[in-house]
């Protein structure tokens, strides 16, 4: 899940979605490793760009970056023993790589490959400067108490939709378990890897549309991918274009634009708007385990249904997706006393 403030109806456009002519604003010639502009489209070496951001209020770089890393092993993201996070991703205009690390009161980053000067120019958006923390009113002591002791907690908005909608799909009534192995294995096989100094840390950026669409069906069976979750994801793939349009639109337009595609449903949705378009009020419906988690931690209801979770989420609509971020952080999580989910093999079959 990711984070809330008062739906928008219209969103201020990212990098890719401006006009030609505004591209790179954000980003002086002396960004430049060289020191003499910006590379061509295509150029990749290990030249990086630069970056200095000034957050608006505290941040906490891995509260907010952290609905990003799909498991500890996550190819696509890691955090190193220097405190840096490590991003590869697939942009508009191609791979790239983004290393972030807190220097003070200031963010400095570092991008590569063809997609690095989009990475940076979308900084401030990713670390939540579109996000407004004070649009929250906390109604429970307990959320009250959280985000004072959570001040660094924003919502990012990456603003691509493909790269959350795929693992989410993986996601889908397994374990994280499974999930996390599935999107592991199927990155490095199909993906590439991720530009600049990332060798040591094995970083690969996530297939393009075309790719996914050719992985043969054996190849999603070794993965332990059934055939529901890859269908999904094949007729996801094939109208991807239109799809990435729904990081510019309200919540329930976007929300009505991904839930077209048979396959994705409400927990589907919320799971990608959360981080692609920063959306406060996408809350998880449908969760194993959030609907008691909340009952848990607001009415001491460990077995709250979605229903009930929704109405003592009431006070906070708008805010929905923050208040749960926050009870999750709260650490009042109800003790396991059942079995947990047997996790599946299909790939043994």
């Amino acid at each position: 899940m990711a984070g809330r403030f008062a739906p928008r109806t219209a969103r201020p456009p990212l990098p890719h979605q401006a006009a030609p002519t505004a591209r790179g604003t954000g980003l002086s010639a002396a960004t430049r490793g060289t020191g003499t502009g910006l590379p061509p489209a295509g150029r990749c070496d290990d030249t990086p760009l630069t970056r200095e951001w000034t957050p608006p209020g505290p941040l906490d770089l891995r509260l907010v970056l952290s609905p990003l890393r799909r498991g500890p092993a996550d190819p696509t993201f890691r955090m190193a023993a220097d405190g840096t996070f490590w991003r590869a991703t697939r942009t508009p205009v191609g791979p790239g790589t983004l290393r972030v690390a807190a220097r003070g009161d200031r963010i400095g980053a570092e991008a590569w490959g063809p997609g690095a000067e989009w990475l940076l120019a979308g900084l401030p958006a990713l670390l939540g400067a579109d996000d407004d923390p004070d649009a929250f009113t906390p109604h429970h002591r307990l959320l009250a108490a959280t985000r004072h002791r959570r001040p660094g907690l924003r919502l990012l908005r990456t603003g691509l939709v493909m790269e959350s909608l795929i693992p989410s799909i993986l996601e889908q009534k397994v374990t994280t378990d499974e999930a996390y192995r599935a999107w592991r294995l199927l990155v490095r096989r199909y993906g590439t890897p991720a530009p600049g100094p990332t060798a040591t840390l094995g970083l690969h950026v996530m297939p393009d549309a075309r790719t996914w669409a050719m992985i043969p069906s054996w190849e999603w069976h070794k993965a332990g991918v059934d055939a529901k979750r890859s269908s999904t994801i094949m007729r996801a793939v094939r109208v991807a274009r239109r799809l990435e349009e729904a990081s510019t639109m309200s919540l329930p337009e976007a929300t009505a634009r991904l839930e077209l595609i048979p396959g994705i449903g409400p927990w589907t949705s919320a799971e990608t708007l959360q981080r692609s378009n920063g959306a406060p009020d996408a809350v998880t419906v449908g969760d194993y385990h959030l609907p008691g988690i909340v009952g848990h931690a607001l009415a001491d209801n460990r077995h709250a249904t979605d229903e009930e979770m929704l109405a003592l989420l009431t006070p906070y609509e708008g805010q929905r997706h923050r208040a749960t971020r926050l009870i999750l952080l709260s650490g009042r999580i109800p003790e396991r006393r059942g079995p947990r989910m047997t996790p599946g093999n299909i790939a043994a079959l």
